[in-house]
């Protein structure tokens, strides 16, 4: 009764019709793609739940179903790759590859140690030579910070990456080559305004270790999975929650990335959203699978939202590419 009664307090559809706002789905021009929930870190603010322990992992036959799709899908520009660690899968390789001979701009993102396993040494001279670009999660500047969120010696494996990434010439304006890093707040709060945030990474990643990147993208923790479990351990959910609604913007609202984003599942599920995919929220319609599609422009279903879509439109709203107001 009393979850029922939360659910009812913080309703998103209803503060969407409040706002008189109706997010209809645009035509996908981003694929997030999961290659699966295996990690070499087990992070406290992780939403897929992502771990060593982890055996989900996409099989290449659902990766050939999405190049073959992408062939026929002329609005998708950008393909985004996830896990866990995407490069654990080993397919990667081949389906960044195939992806950079279809001309598509492809995305990955890092978490900068697992660079640091056997045999995967040598993937950012492999992402450099295929012009891929890579978002890095770097949560704080501070040490003490990234250990506690990301596990002890997190940080400085991720500034030894940084720099041999520098190297290979990302981050540098002229190389063509981009590296974004990304912030999560490592307490129950909003990020930071992104631009003020940027400043401060910059200076001190220049100074104290002479590291460069392109942009810094502030992403706010969504309350669901490992990070909702952590805040109900310290008896915060229903604080966190309010904070989120609010906090709510229509502005931030009325770009959300679900809106002309489609996000795969390792298991070649179709989700609305990453967060979705998490929670096993399915479309609204079928096709629920990517082996019933023709083509990925034929989803024109209304989005599934819930309350922790509160989390993407809160503040200056948060999305894959950071803050959107």
């Amino acid at each position: 009764m009393i979850r029922d009664f939360m659910m009812e307090q913080h309703n998103f559809d209803t503060m969407l019709k409040k706002h008189s706002l109706d997010l209809k789905r645009k035509i996908p021009e981003i694929l997030q793609v999961n290659m699966g929930k295996k990690c070499n870190q087990r992070c406290r603010h992780c939403h897929i739940d992502a771990g060593p322990e982890k055996t989900e992992m996409m099989e290449k036959d659902t990766m050939l179903k999405i190049l073959e799709l992408l062939k026929v899908s002329d609005s998708i520009h950008t393909v985004d790759i996830t896990g866990g660690a995407p490069e654990l899968n080993p397919h990667f390789r081949s389906f960044v590859q195939s992806l950079s001979k279809e001309a598509k701009q492809v995305i990955v993102r890092s978490n900068l140690t697992v660079y640091f396993e056997d045999g995967l040494e040598d993937i950012p001279a492999f992402l450099a030579k295929q012009k891929v670009q890579i978002n890095a999660s770097l949560p704080c500047y501070l040490q003490e910070n990234v250990d506690y969120q990301r596990g002890q010696n997190t940080f400085v494996k991720c500034i030894e990456t940084i720099k041999h990434l520098n190297e290979l010439g990302y981050g540098k304006k002229e190389s063509g080559l981009i590296l974004n890093l990304i912030h999560n707040p490592v307490s129950a709060s909003l990020p930071p305004e992104q631009r003020a945030l940027e400043t401060s990474y910059r200076k001190v990643l220049r100074e104290k270790y002479g590291l460069e990147f392109n942009h810094l993208y502030v992403m706010t923790n969504v309350p669901i999975k490992r990070f909702e479990h952590l805040l109900h351990q310290d008896g915060i959910y229903n604080r966190y929650l309010n904070m989120l609604k609010s906090s709510f913007n229509p502005h931030a609202a009325a770009h959300i990335m679900c809106r002309n984003l489609l996000s795969i599942g390792w298991d070649g599920y179709i989700y609305d959203c990453d967060f979705n995919q998490a929670l096993g929220l399915p479309l609204k319609e079928t096709p629920h699978k990517i082996g019933d599609l023709s083509k990925f422009d034929e989803i024109i279903c209304d989005i599934s939202f819930s309350n922790h879509c509160f989390a993407c439109t809160a503040g200056a709203g948060s999305s894959c590419n950071g803050a959107m107001v």
